[in-house]
């Protein structure tokens, strides 16, 4: 079983669809993927998306920011089979249920890592718009990689520093990620 970092990027948004009830309705114009198995980052643009689901359905394990909320449930409108069903890593949502509250990739990612996202969502969207395909896919792997730096920092240290109180304070969070391993074939960076 392999262990993904995903994340997507969509053509439109909810404003476009009638809201996050219509999840289902964006499309998809890149999907980012770092795969451990293959130990290499993989790109799939709109038209490339059959070649994706058998890389998810080799996935024993899928890690990502928000996922839960935003990238499986839309990933789940274009498969036969049922992403939602292959266990999920969402940093965002660990993070939300010990703090009570969400924190954004790019914060996040400033204070763990010293560096940010180089773009936002919809700039992704004003990108694949404007036919800037380079920059889309650029702008998507380094969300993945921002991703995957902060899993692998939290499953080394066992902990993330995460910014509260609007970035007024800073605070330790624990996490025992550990036990979400992939069960099966997977071999562990730490």
């Amino acid at each position: 079983m392999d262990k993904l970092v995903i994340d997507i990027e969509t053509k439109n948004t909810f404003a476009d669809v009638g809201g996050a009830a219509n999840i289902e309705k964006l499309q998809i114009s890149f999907v980012g993927v770092f795969s451990y198995k293959k130990n290499e980052y993989l790109s799939f643009f709109e038209n490339e998306l059959d070649k994706l689901g058998p890389v998810l359905q080799s996935a024993g394990l899928i890690v990502g920011f928000s996922s839960n909320r935003f990238d499986i449930p839309v990933l789940n409108a274009y498969y036969p089979f049922n992403v939602k069903a292959i266990e999920s890593l969402d940093i965002l949502d660990d993070i939300e249920e010990k703090l009570g509250h969400r924190v954004s990739l790019d914060q996040l990612a400033h204070t763990n890592l010293k560096t940010g996202k180089t773009a936002h969502g919809l700039e992704a969207i004003k990108f694949y718009n404007e036919g800037r395909f380079e920059e889309l896919k650029s702008y998507c792997l380094n969300d993945v990689k921002i991703t995957k730096d902060l899993y692998e920092l939290g499953m080394k240290q066992g902990w993330l520093l995460v910014p509260t109180n609007h970035g007024k304070e800073i605070v330790k969070v624990d996490f025992n990620w550990q036990h979400r391993l992939p069960s099966t074939g997977m071999q562990t960076l730490f």
